[in-house]
């Protein structure tokens, strides 16, 4: 209700009406112009920044097929698996590790006495091997640094084989270790020892196989990349260890080639042996009984197979 003033008359509002339709017409025709003009019609509910105005997607629903003339976005390379790969260089690789006698060798005497056919002449089975002064066998050494050697060389992509885990009540016996490495085709064989040699005669040395055939025995195919193998494994295992070549053995070059060792006599794989110190030299001893330097040593043999097998 309004004070102070009277209420038109009829004729008079009509008027009033009138020119205001009048001014108001053009206004809104501006108005429609620019609400058009500034991409009004568009659908801004559903499709976000930029926006086509098309049906509402979910948006779990898949993009839609390229056109025909459109290329598909380009798909990530899949990893090689090669040798060599970056971060796996020994992909594709088998790898076994013969880890030196066995700890229950001790408990069959008689099995392990028994002579097997080696080629060239007949020998024991196995044997119990050495120990240091204070009692530590050479078998749990070469257990100990085979396991530390197999998880590097896995964690490289290796396929990584034993001849023995602790797992057996003896043995193998020598033919049949030789037997592992060949019916796996592996690529590398490294048998692992500690040797027990007189006190004072210091260091390691690897044992490389000797050409010879005669029997089931015929390395005439593998002295060559056995050679390469235990010249890769002494460089790096001396890297790792500190340790140097045994200078009680053949010329101090660190490499003896035998002719007797069954392991390597029926092997038609590349494959050496390690002896890692000595383990009746006090010195020597103090390294093999401590863990710490079984791990380099397991370094040393790992990176020595790797660069073997990357070259």
């Amino acid at each position: 209700m309004s004070y102070g003033s009277f209420p038109p008359e009829p004729g008079r509002r009509r008027g009033t009406l009138a020119i205001v339709l009048v001014a108001l017409i053009p206004t809104c025709f501006v108005g429609w112009l620019l609400w058009s003009s500034l991409g009004g019609t568009k659908d801004d509910g559903a499709g976000g920044a930029g926006g086509t105005g098309g049906p509402t997607t979910s948006s779990t629903s898949s993009p839609p097929p390229p056109s025909s003339g459109a290329s598909a976005p380009p798909t990530p390379p899949a990893s090689s698996g090669e040798p060599g790969a970056p971060g796996k260089p020994l992909e594709g690789k088998v790898v076994v590790i013969d880890p030196g006698h066995n700890p229950h060798n001790r408990d069959h005497p008689s099995r392990i006495a028994r002579l097997v056919d080696i080629g060239t002449e007949k020998k024991e089975c196995d044997t119990t091997g050495t120990a240091t002064n204070s009692g530590y066998p050479e078998a749990s050494f070469t257990l100990d640094v085979a396991r530390r050697a197999r998880t590097l060389l896995e964690a490289r992509g290796a396929t990584v084989r034993f001849t023995q885990d602790g797992d057996r009540p003896y043995g193998p016996c020598v033919d049949e270790r030789a037997e592992i490495g060949n019916k796996a085709h592996a690529d590398a064989v490294v048998s692992v020892h500690a040797d027990g040699a007189a006190a004072g005669e210091r260091g390691f040395h690897v044992i490389l196989p000797k050409s010879v055939r005669g029997g089931g025995a015929d390395t005439s195919a593998i002295t060559a990349p056995s050679r390469r193998l235990g010249e890769r494994l002494r460089g790096d295992f001396a890297k790792a260890t500190g340790s140097g070549p045994a200078q009680y053995i053949g010329d101090g070059s660190g490499l003896d080639v035998r002719g007797d060792l069954g392991g390597l006599n029926l092997s038609t794989v590349p494959k050496v042996f390690i002896e890692c110190g000595n383990m009746r030299d006090s010195q020597d001893a103090a390294e093999l009984t401590d863990t710490a330097w079984r791990e380099r040593a397991a370094r040393g043999i790992a990176q020595g197979i790797t660069d073997f097998l990357n070259e």
